[in-house]
């Protein structure tokens, strides 16, 4: 993904979910795919496809059972 295109992306991200620490940047060692962050925290990667002429960015992001709040958290009602 070229920069205009990490800057478009970033943008949309930014106003869908209403943050402003969406940051995306570049992969060293890739070029067909990017890294999302919001602050210092790594949360996923965008990769780019383009078929018959449309172009597809695809958001994959994995969220580790550690990190959720526990049940009870969750369960319980004000």
């Amino acid at each position: 993904m070229d920069k205009t295109e990490i800057l478009r992306v970033e943008k949309y991200l930014r106003s869908l979910f209403r943050l402003d620490t969406i940051k995306i940047e570049s992969r060293p060692s890739k070029s067909d795919s990017v890294e999302v962050n919001v602050g210092d925290e790594f949360i996923g990667v965008i990769s780019k496809d383009t078929e018959d002429g449309e172009t597809t960015y695809h958001f994959q992001m994995a969220i580790l059972e550690m990190d959720l709040p526990p049940e009870s958290a969750v369960l319980k009602r004000p």
